[in-house]
């Protein structure tokens, strides 16, 4: 028997375009990739590519990918900081003061619109976002994992 086998993922019963059927496959697969990946510096300068189509110049490697897909997952296991203390990480990590002024105009730009829609219309748009979001996200970790394998020979 194979010890490099892909990991079943487990996730809970839940509707299947359900939120929390998406958050916990989320979850799940991010929990994988970080059981495959016992080197993640090997991920370094690999560009996302999947089905053939090549990353972007600029795009993030999958070492990025690998360190932003974590730090996403213990947000949707353990709930969101404070925004306060989130403002700060982000001041303390990468954000200059021209990205702070342009994210609080965005932000200011984005209250007012949904600020003309009613509660039921910035629900639906919320919701379909995020499920799309970590529906990407997931396909991320995805490839994160099946490069992985690639890179150390592992691959089925």
């Amino acid at each position: 028997m194979e010890t490099a086998a892909i990991m079943r993922v487990q996730t809970k019963h839940y509707p299947k375009n359900c939120l929390l059927t998406v958050m916990d496959r989320y979850s799940a697969v991010v929990r994988n990739m970080e059981q495959v990946v016992m080197i993640p510096s090997l991920l370094r300068d690999m560009q996302y590519n999947v089905h053939g189509h090549q990353a972007q110049d600029g795009a993030p490697d999958l070492y990025n990918y690998f360190t932003m897909l974590k730090a996403i997952r213990v947000d949707v296991d353990h709930g969101l900081l404070p925004r306060e203390e989130w403002r700060s990480k982000v001041a303390d990590g990468r954000a200059s003061e021209a990205e702070n002024e342009a994210a609080k105009t965005e932000k200011d730009e984005e209250e007012r619109i949904l600020g003309q829609l009613d509660l039921e219309a910035q629900f639906h748009l919320h919701f379909s976002s995020l499920h799309h979001i970590l529906t990407h996200l997931t396909l991320k970790a995805e490839e994160v994992t099946r490069t992985y394998q690639e890179i150390t020979g592992e691959a089925k």
